[in-house]
Formats: structure tokens, sequence, C-alpha cells
């Protein structure tokens, strides 16, 4: 089902990954624990400005900073919408 959101100008839309449940060792890591992910996969991108054309595109898969980015929750699913300029490297 396509989303019914665009981003605009040089936002970008994005879905986290899960944040991991376990460590290496076999530890259960308890909710209040987890880190917030730093690797989402983009789900929709905007046109870019006039000076500077989108460099992501949709299904890439992206790091961010910690904290970039705005969180919504769309059609159930949780989402951050950021700025390109929020995103680290494409992997």
């Amino acid at each position: 089902m396509a989303l019914k959101i665009k981003p605009l100008a040089d936002r970008v839309l994005i879905e986290p990954e899960a944040a991991e449940t376990k460590t290496a060792s076999g530890i259960i890591i308890p909710d209040n624990a987890k880190e917030k992910p730093q690797q989402g996969k983009v789900m929709a991108a905007g046109k870019g400005t006039k000076d500077e054309p989108m460099t992501v595109k949709i299904g890439d898969t992206v790091l961010y900073g910690k904290y970039a980015g705005t969180e919504l929750k769309l059609e159930g699913k949780d989402y951050l919408i950021m700025h390109e300029s929020d995103i680290l490297a494409i992997v």
C-alpha cells in the first residue's frame, strides 16, 4: 500500500529499523533500556531545493543522527521525517 504522505523540499520519510531486543551474548534488553535505532529505510522523499537536488531515493538504507528528525505515527507504523542534511550516510 502506498503511503499518503509526500515530504516537501529536502525532507525524507524514514522507517526506522527495529531496536535490538537481545545482546550478542543473549541477554534480553528491556524496553526502557533499548537504544534508539540510527538506521532505516527511505520510504518517501521530496524533490529537493532548486540549489540542492536530492541525493537519497526511495528504498535507500541510511544512517542518521541519534536525535535527528521528528517522530510520527502513520497508518499504525512509526516513522521519522527529517531534512536530508540530517542523514549521515547511505548504506
